[in-house]
């Protein structure tokens, strides 16, 4: 997608690294003003001054609601709001982590709530956001209790969220295994790659597609759309 969104603000919250930071990269290129928000100053200041292009790091961490009103003071209006911020657990019965538990499910469920609660009375009328989840709310594996539980729990929150902020547009996306992801590349993910139809892993740059997508097709909404090359079929 080529077009202009110059004069657009967009939040990317999880915008440092990996797939937040390309979708940051993006929307920036393309004149949008980013805030885009790392766990710390240091981390969010240094990927804003890489990005360039007037976007601004904010320090923000999910798992710790009751800081992230304050921390998103400073963002005056939003058309864009995009909640990328996600955290590796393989939390198994066996050795099973409880504060991990609580804090996945905190940073997930509550901190995505807050963060959109905090930023309400900014959302224009003509806003959208797009939130994460993860096929694993589909395709379980040991140790994914916790993560499927919280991705499937993104489901509930785009249903309820895109009733109660209507007409503000509420969508997630739940990616399969992403091919080039700085977590997954260089690992052996033939046994996907062969239930896949698509015959390949999907990339960054379709993801960050169809977060576009989202963002921009005003007859889209309550969706949480599967971007895996037909995983999930097989």
């Amino acid at each position: 997608m080529s077009e202009s969104r110059a004069g657009r603000t967009a939040v990317v919250l999880g915008g440092t690294q990996g797939l937040g930071k390309e979708i940051v990269k993006t929307l920036a290129a393309k004149g949008t003003t980013v805030y885009l928000s790392g766990r710390t100053h240091e981390s969010a200041d240094a990927a804003a001054k890489e990005i360039g292009q007037g976007t601004i790091g904010l320090a923000l961490d999910l798992s710790m609601p009751e800081t992230i009103a304050e921390s998103l003071s400073s963002v005056p209006s939003v058309d864009d709001l995009i909640i990328a911020a996600i955290e590796r657990d393989a939390n198994t019965l066996a050795n099973y982590d409880v504060a991990a538990a609580i804090r996945l499910v905190t940073l997930k469920l509550v901190g995505y709530t807050e963060a959109v609660h905090a930023l309400r009375s900014r959302l224009t009328p003509q806003a959208s956001i797009v939130l994460f989840g993860g096929l694993a709310l589909l395709r379980a594996y040991p140790g994914s209790t916790t993560v499927s539980t919280v991705n499937g729990g993104i489901v509930g929150i785009v249903n309820s969220l895109a009733t109660e902020l209507a007409p503000i547009r509420v969508n997630a996306i739940h990616p399969g295994i992403i091919g080039d992801s700085p977590f997954w590349e260089g690992k052996d993910n033939s046994p996907v790659i062969n239930r896949t139809p698509l015959g390949r892993l999907v990339t960054m740059a379709e993801i960050v597609d169809s977060v576009e997508f989202l963002l921009n097709n005003t007859g889209i909404n309550g969706v949480n759309l599967a971007v895996d090359g037909g995983w999930l079929l097989k």
